[in-house]
């Protein structure tokens, strides 16, 4: 689809006014539906297919993928819709270990409810390696994860003039080992944690790697 009827189809499916942008139109309930129905069965821990989504959602594959070219395409949607207000998150606080426990606090319960979500997407990441491992991957586009830079990115913002560059990347990087649904996997999964212990133990270990970060930093 090229960019004019893009542009078209968004302004017939899409009304302004003082408020946000609502969609409107078959076209924005048609995609709303396909994405319900993929959010539903990856609740319940499928990798969906754009087929499978389609006849799950009594819609015709043309269509369907007219809005999701392929299941990486889907699969993106699903995910965003999945972490919602996450993607929002700021925090008005000027020191980086209080911005990146909020952070947490904020993030974590969301991503927990939808654990079953971010672990299929984490699936078709895996799948994917193993294809492309195994040179069956072929033209499929590639699922890639990034909105956790983003997000401690900006939790660490106060550290930028503190910081080497490359010892805030090298914090970042490392906050991201204990953000996002693989926190779930090792802490839930494997240790056997409730979320409240589970919780606390990445707010800890958040807390004690800024600590680090700063102390090696000459004054």
């Amino acid at each position: 689809m090229d960019v004019s009827r893009q542009q078209s189809t968004a302004s017939d499916d899409t009304e302004r006014g003082s408020g946000p942008v609502v969609a409107r139109g078959p076209r924005a309930r048609t995609k709303r539906l396909m994405l319900e129905t993929a959010t539903r069965l990856m609740q319940a821990g499928v990798t969906p297919s754009v087929s499978e989504v389609a006849e799950a959602a009594e819609v015709s594959r043309a269509t369907a993928y007219r809005y999701f070219p392929s299941q990486t395409a889907l699969v993106h949607a699903v995910v965003d819709e999945g972490l919602g207000p996450i993607l929002e998150w700021r925090s008005d606080s000027s020191d980086a270990e209080r911005r990146v426990a909020e952070l947490i606090d904020s993030a974590m319960p969301r991503i927990e409810a939808f654990e079953a979500t971010f672990k299929a997407a984490l699936k078709l990441s895996l799948d994917q390696w193993a294809r492309g491992q195994a040179g069956t991957l072929g033209g499929e586009p590639p699922f890639t994860r990034g909105h956790r830079m983003d997000l401690l990115e900006d939790a660490l913002a106060p550290l930028r003039g503190e910081l080497p560059p490359r010892e805030f990347e090298r914090l970042a990087q490392a906050l991201s080992l204990i953000f996002g649904v693989e926190l779930l996997i090792v802490l839930k999964d494997i240790w056997g944690l409730d979320s409240g212990k589970t919780l606390a133990v990445a707010r800890w270990a958040a807390s004690a790697l800024v600590r680090q970060a700063r102390l090696r930093t000459p004054s």
